[in-house]
């Protein structure tokens, strides 16, 4: 029982660590999960809310989203769109809803020494 218990605690280890960086912000969002983002985080990272653009510094972007989600808790996100304009870049288009408004949300990542990184995140009331 012990060893089927592990052998499916590394199944959803695997299966969790094989989902896509734009797989990881969708669930990230839709769960209000901040930590999951920062993984994504460059030292500097551009961030609109509510059309207030602005470049924050990794721990500043953080403490930004935290603040964003507990005042607009997601309760469903819809992913509208999403692709690969070229080999090194994703995108991803989408909506949530929380208990105050709905919400645009538009995620742009880009390749940066082998891993992703946001190049733009933005999340504007719909």
């Amino acid at each position: 029982m012990l060893s089927i218990s592990c052998t499916l605690l590394f199944f959803t280890g695997q299966a969790q660590n094989s989902r896509s960086p734009l797989e990881d912000m969708v669930n990230a969002i839709k769960n209000d999960r901040v930590l999951d983002m920062v993984k994504y985080f460059d030292n500097f990272v551009p961030i609109t809310l509510n059309n207030n653009q602005a470049i924050y510094s990794r721990n500043q972007a953080e403490v930004v989203l935290h603040d964003f989600f507990e005042k607009n808790t997601p309760r469903d996100f819809n992913t509208m769109e999403n692709g690969s304009p070229d080999n090194n870049s994703k995108f991803m288009i989408g909506t949530f809803d929380s208990q105050n408004a709905k919400f645009n949300v538009y995620v742009l990542m880009k390749m940066k020494d082998g891993n992703y990184i946001i190049q733009d995140l933005r999340i504007n009331k719909e």
